[in-house]
């Protein structure tokens, strides 16, 4: 197959290293025509994904419409809040006969609170989409660590022409028709990996860590079948699976940030340590915390990272306002 990547970040990197292991003919396109010449010459993407050598048939480009042109299928691995920009660059260039879209971005973007497929429809018009998503880390994917993956779409074809392109010896990918479900997954458990990060920078512990992902499944559920998702859709890869990892993994940019929070340095500052690495749960708790205020729906996780986030609300205060809340049962209907 023809591929192209569309941005340079570690997730896009990995997963073209991973086409062009493949067999595939790749191409990897980035917005900054020095950075990708320095890749190119160095053969590394040394901002994000360092000391992983890339294969010498990876064709890199900064011109979007060399990149796009002729029959292939197209993957979009820029940040949530970034995709619009991008697909409006992309516009002139698409043919729906020609492309197919593959995201592997996980957010919802601020303000019109649309996931991925929804921005791409109203950008492009009627395509081909499929989200992939999954437990999934880039820095363990270019090193090939056994990982499992779900691809969804309204179209089989595409789901199964996903599963041959993309599987091999280290990455298995399982087929799902729950577009809502499996970008809701994705999105809503980097919410939850910020919350897990606090917990581990106010040294809470074990047990405190596996309440937060046990109930932030079941929250994620909640407002996920809300929206439209199939509910048994969050108790697998992009729900539960990819929620375990980004809560408890060290390669977690949003449990780094919730992490710094736990111990008490301030957002701003947290982003700026980062640099051009995104956190894309530090703006998906907006969209969900507003996603569920429309929707009725009760999601005290969500509502006390947004208010840690954006309210500037100490975490010991939010920890104890979750805590000390009405009991319940623990089985709700959906």
């Amino acid at each position: 197959m023809r591929i192209t990547v569309l941005s340079d970040g570690s997730w896009g990197t990995a997963l073209a290293r991973l086409l062009c292991d493949n067999g595939h003919e790749v191409t990897l396109w980035g917005p900054f025509p020095e950075y990708i010449e320095e890749m190119a010459a160095r053969r590394e993407n040394v901002r994000f994904l360092s000391d992983i050598a890339l294969p010498d048939k990876l064709t890199l480009e900064s011109d979007l419409a060399r990149a796009v042109r002729g029959e292939r299928i197209l993957l979009l691995a820029s940040p949530t809040q970034y995709a619009r920009g991008v697909l409006t660059q992309l516009k002139p260039y698409f043919s729906p006969p020609q492309h197919s879209l593959i995201n592997v971005a996980k957010g919802i973007e601020n303000n019109t609170l649309l996931r991925l497929s929804q921005i791409c429809r109203e950008v492009l018009g009627d395509c081909r989409y499929l989200a992939l998503s999954g437990p999934s880390h880039a820095e363990e994917v270019a090193r090939e660590v056994p990982t499992a993956v779900v691809a969804a779409s309204e179209h089989p074809e595409l789901s199964e022409l996903a599963q041959n392109i993309f599987t091999n010896h280290f990455f298995r990918v399982y087929s799902s028709s729950d577009v809502v479900g499996v970008e809701l997954g994705g999105a809503l458990k980097n919410v939850m990996a910020i919350a897990a990060g606090i917990i581990d920078g106010m040294k809470l512990g074990d047990n405190s860590k596996a309440a937060l992902i046990t109930r932030g499944i079941a929250e994620t559920s909640r407002l996920g079948a809300a929206l439209g998702g199939d509910p048994q859709t969050f108790a697998g890869l992009s729900g539960i699976g990819d929620m375990i990892v980004t809560c408890c993994s060290g390669h977690s940019r949003n449990r780094h940030v919730g992490e710094e929070l736990g111990g008490g340095k301030k957002l701003e500052q947290i982003l700026v340590d980062m640099g051009m690495v995104v956190a894309e749960g530090v703006k998906t708790t907006l969209s969900a915390f507003q996603l569920a205020q429309q929707n009725h729906v009760e999601c005290p996780i969500i509502r006390e990272v947004y208010a840690i986030l954006y309210e500037n609300k100490d975490p010991s205060a939010a920890l104890r306002e979750l805590m000390t809340r009405p009991l319940k049962p623990e089985i709700e209907e959906l």
